[in-house]
């Protein structure tokens, strides 16, 4: 049986290492530090979820167009891999923000840095039992 996919997108040193966690599960996990190779990972094969850092773009050049790091990579999910659990983790500072990403595409989860394992198994639990 080939397992399920997680992609791990780290843009921050706060990013939870939840490997183990996700063995757990039954889920493979790929770990990428770039967004251009997420992106073209998305466009051969989606995963069952996908989890990534947020940061805010406060005041970058972009700002009016772009809302985070994350944008681009959601709108290329919109195409490639709708279907995805998008897991969002924030800084407690800047979890309001989340909120707008579901212009974009809507988010199975928001979490809140620093994590809990806990919240983690909440929500991967919460899709095994919606299963029939």
């Amino acid at each position: 049986m080939i397992k399920k996919q997680i992609y791990t997108v780290i843009s921050s040193p706060f990013h939870p290492r939840l490997s183990a966690l996700y063995t757990r599960f039954d889920l493979q996990e790929q770990v990428f530090t770039s967004m251009r190779k997420v992106m073209t990972q998305i466009k051969k094969q989606a995963p069952a979820y996908l989890v990534a850092d947020f940061i805010y773009g406060y005041s970058n050049h972009y700002a009016g167009v772009n809302i985070s790091n994350v944008d681009v990579l959601l709108m290329s999910m919109q195409r490639y891999c709708p279907e995805t659990k998008v897991i969002i983790l924030a800084k407690a500072d800047e979890i309001q923000y989340v909120v707008q990403l579901e212009r974009i595409m809507p988010l199975y989860g928001a979490l809140k840095l620093p994590l809990q394992p806990n919240e983690m198994i909440d929500l991967l639990t919460l899709q095994e039992s919606i299963k029939p």
